[in-house]
């Protein structure tokens, strides 16, 4: 699965570039901890993905290609760093999924959730202040 961090109406003038689920692994290691060299991000992707360091180093390859990293072209071994932030990312994808799925729509997304998950009683305070928030901007504080 890819994901389009494209941004509409944000900051960005241009649409983030589609990442795909391996090269979001690799976008992972780097928003926690950049920069890095391609054999610091192989070390920490090696806890829980099995891949080689060269399918590492292409990923990268990829990243620098699509302009979603980039790297200190003064540095050796280079380090590698995030030209976009997980959030943008994250705000991106989720309207990406809420319109390929719910039609845009976030109710049903919502519903679908409430009705699937276990919450806890916190959880449900959580939401209910944020929902009061939502409807009520001046409770915010």
């Amino acid at each position: 699965m890819d994901y389009n961090c494209s941004q509409e109406g944000g900051i960005r003038l241009n649409k983030l570039p589609v990442i795909s689920e391996a090269e979001w692994e690799v976008m992972k290691i780097l928003w926690q901890s950049s920069p890095m060299t391609a054999n610091e991000v192989i070390d920490a992707l090696a806890s829980h993905m099995d891949w080689s360091p060269k399918t590492v180093r292409t990923l990268l390859n990829r990243l620098v290609a699509k302009e979603a990293i980039a790297y200190h072209p003064d540095s050796r071994p280079y380090s590698y760093f995030a030209l976009i932030t997980e959030v943008e990312c994250q705000k991106a994808e989720t309207k990406s999924f809420l319109k390929r799925i719910y039609s845009g729509s976030f109710k049903p997304l919502m519903v679908n959730f409430l009705k699937e998950e276990e919450l806890s009683s916190a959880d449900i305070e959580e939401l209910r202040k944020l929902l009061d928030e939502k409807s009520d901007p001046t409770r915010r504080g």
